[in-house]
């Protein structure tokens, strides 16, 4: 029998026989009996249409899964579970040597910088997708993936714990310096404030500006925040592999990376149907504020980590591909590219999410694993 009081220990119970087998509450009781003499009706609720179903203001029943809607959703969720690990399945005693004997001042000024606006960030994820979103979508095959993605967020930031933990970085130091150093500190307070935007307790998704406001704030989130942000932010680290240093950190960015294309593409996809079911548009110059708004972010962010250009790489390539991404995004949404003529600036970025190679399994865990093995990624 679990103990409640500490759920790590069990005591055995001793039952009388047949004793459950006989036992039944009395108002258990009462309801059979009430329903073998048809008093209480059998089938008091309407069954379940798919097509009343939608992502928000949706009239079925929240708690039934089946009949499905959006069956792309539940292809979300299970594909998510073929892409599980965790960072203690990566050998990370190479990059320990790599950080304190091989990286230089500015290779380590990278890394470091990198790690510290990353575990905020995943924690900001972690709580926009299960406050702001979450709850607010209306059909529970869009919520049971959230619910997966609200797990992998908090994985995310155990596995940058796990890095710096393992590295020997002074934990109160990395944590901290996003509110010490304005340039990670400016990308953080935009996501804070569109967050907060819709965490209003009055927010009410039948209201037009409401849902605007939703509808905003959901695109940033999707297409900024981890489409672009989080998508181009991992490359000063992959550029560093390249070289053969911190593959460790690297392959634990390649596993978040695969989670995080995903979430993207789940964002843009319930966000494409959100527009279509509500009939609604972003205002273009509220959107354009947005772009400007996030490549100013990002402009200041590339300058202070790479204040250095480190060998293959440049502040000027990270802006660029800043750029590149957020056309491809806002392509997606069907929305104007708010960059035009921007190029891809680091052709080997997408490998990273979509790589398939073999390696030594005594020194790392295989990239090409059983369960990751089954994912789509187109």
């Amino acid at each position: 029998m679990l103990n409640w009081d500490d759920p790590l220990k069990t005591k055995p119970t001793k039952v009388e026989p047949n004793q459950a087998a006989n036992t039944i509450e009395p108002a258990v009781q009462k309801m059979i009996d009430e329903l073998e003499q048809g008093s209480i009706e059998r089938n008091t609720l309407q069954p379940v249409r798919a097509d009343d179903k939608r992502v928000v203001n949706g009239i079925a029943d929240i708690n039934q899964l089946a009949p499905f809607r959006y069956p792309w959703a539940w292809n979300y969720f299970l594909n998510a579970n073929k892409n599980h690990w965790t960072p203690l399945d990566i050998n990370m005693s190479q990059d320990v040597q790599d950080y304190h004997h091989k990286l230089n001042d500015n290779e380590r000024h990278v890394y470091e910088n990198v790690l510290s606006y990353l575990t905020t960030s995943d924690i900001l994820a972690m709580r926009n997708v299960g406050l702001a979103v979450m709850e607010k979508m209306s059909a529970p095959e869009l919520q049971i993936y959230q619910a997966r993605q609200v797990y992998e967020e908090a994985l995310h930031t155990w596995t940058y714990q796990h890095c710096i933990e393992t590295i020997g970085l002074d934990q109160s130091e990395i944590y901290n310096r996003y509110r010490v150093v304005p340039e990670i500190y400016g990308k953080i307070k935009i996501a804070n404030h569109r967050l907060n935007s819709v965490l209003r307790t009055d927010i009410d998704l039948r209201n037009k500006d409401d849902l605007q406001e939703f509808l905003m704030s959901y695109i940033f989130f999707a297409a900024v925040f981890e489409g672009c942000w989080f998508f181009n932010g991992f490359s000063p680290i992959f550029s560093l592999q390249r070289r053969g240093l911190m593959k460790g950190t690297a392959e634990q960015l390649q596993y978040i990376m695969r989670d995080e294309v995903m979430h993207c593409g789940f964002g843009i996809r319930t966000i494409k149907q959100l527009m279509q079911e509500e009939g609604i548009r972003p205002d273009p110059q509220a959107l354009n504020d947005m772009w400007q708004e996030a490549e100013a972010a990002e402009i200041a962010y590339a300058n202070y980590i790479l204040r250095q250009p480190i060998l293959g790489y440049k502040a000027e390539e990270h802006i660029e591909q800043f750029r590149y991404i957020a056309n491809r995004r806002a392509k997606q949404l069907g929305f104007e590219e708010p960059f035009p003529g921007a190029q891809c600036a680091l052709p080997w970025l997408d490998e990273q999410s979509n790589i398939r190679k073999e390696k030594n399994f005594f020194e790392t865990r295989v990239t090409e694993y059983q369960t990751g093995g089954g994912l789509n990624w187109g």
